[in-house]
């Protein structure tokens, strides 16, 4: 989004706006697991909390989140189209290597 859209924009943080009314996104499996995504990238320190503003580690809540997000691709196999497929293999492959680095 350009600073002149966000400029227009009047809808609070994470809403957009549809047909002149300030509405929260429509959920997709793609924005879904893009926010389990950052949640995780977030509790391994590699990203703010969007709240505080700080950088924290928390590799407990970090391997939870992978964990969930692995759970979904099992539970998702087959029912994916590629592009969704290829979403979740190549965030899990990132987020596994980002963590196995911040453990050791």
């Amino acid at each position: 989004m350009s600073d002149e859209e966000k400029k227009q924009c009047r809808c609070p943080s994470g809403m957009v706006e549809k047909d002149g009314k300030c509405v929260m996104p429509d959920v997709t499996f793609t924005s879904f697991f893009m926010a389990l995504n950052s949640s995780a990238l977030m509790h391994l320190g590699e990203m703010p909390d969007p709240v505080s503003g700080e950088r924290r580690v928390d590799l407990m809540l970090a391997k939870h989140t992978i964990d969930t997000m692995r759970l979904i691709q099992e539970k998702t196999r087959g029912n994916l189209n590629d592009e969704e497929r290829e979403l979740v293999e190549t965030s899990l492959f990132d987020l596994q290597l980002r963590y196995v680095k911040a453990t050791s």
